[in-house]
């Protein structure tokens, strides 16, 4: 059996990873915070391939809900998971005039802490021969960062490198990546007007499908000759510098 451990898992970016990964085989232990139930694409994938689910809850901005998570999925399952995606992610607004001790404390939890303690987890839950892999999904402002989401930039700058990190620290037991996505699944706060005219100032002139990272992930998953490396999946994004965040871009013609 092979298991993989998708934070936030139910909806979005993480349903089309967990989807993925129903198509190529893998059983499913998917995180939430609170109750949920799976997006309807997700579903569909679940019920097609008939795969074994299982749903956890843990509010991963306390420490010690996210070390025990790996615990309770190898208890439900008798296994340890072969995968974790770490993709739960708080991003909330603020810039260096509006960062506070307590938003900067937040997003360090959620998107570095949380991760970091997941990772450590496995590596402990597998035995002495056990071989296992870890995702963390990024962000592609890692690379070129902007003034905007201070705290949620600062939070995945500091992943990106507890990637490379714990890449060397936890080898041969895991192999540790990243995925960096573009701008892919636009909230409400995106016009149709604006979503065309970002595409185009992308290098590739167009923005990346969930579809597209969950490939990333996947290939990752598998990848066993590869460690500590960071994939952007953004249509070419980090290659160039924006002054704002994509929601603020693209606004007028």
């Amino acid at each position: 059996m092979k298991l993989a451990l998708i934070t936030a898992g139910y909806h979005r970016l993480g349903a089309a990873i967990a989807a993925a990964l129903a198509a190529d085989g893998w059983t499913l232990a998917l995180h939430s915070r609170k109750p949920e139930t799976p997006d309807a694409d997700l579903q569909a994938a679940l019920a097609l391939n008939d795969t074994p689910w299982h749903g956890f809850q843990a509010n991963l901005s306390d420490g010690a809900a996210a070390a025990s998570l790996v615990g309770q999925v190898a208890l439900h399952f008798g296994q340890a998971p072969d995968l974790i995606v770490n993709n739960a992610s708080l991003f909330a607004y603020d810039d260096p005039a509006s960062v506070t001790p307590e938003t900067l404390a937040t997003h360090m939890a959620v998107n570095l802490a949380a991760p970091v303690l997941l990772t450590t987890a496995l590596a402990a839950a597998l035995p002495e021969d056990g071989r296992a892999s870890v995702v963390n999904i990024l962000d592609q402002r890692i690379r070129q960062p902007n003034v905007d989401q201070l705290s949620y930039t600062l939070s995945k700058q500091a992943l990106a490198g507890a990637t490379e990190t714990l890449a060397r620290a936890l080898a041969p037991k895991l192999r540790i990546n990243g995925v960096a996505p573009g701008l892919t699944l636009a909230t409400e706060d995106y016009l149709p007007a604006q979503m065309t005219r970002l595409e185009a100032m992308m290098p590739l002139a167009h923005l990346p499908e969930a579809a597209d990272v969950a490939d990333a992930v996947l290939w990752l998953a598998g990848a066993e000759s590869t460690t500590g490396q960071i994939i952007f999946v953004d249509a070419g994004a980090n290659h160039k510098s924006f002054d704002r965040d994509f929601v603020f871009l693209g606004k007028a013609g």
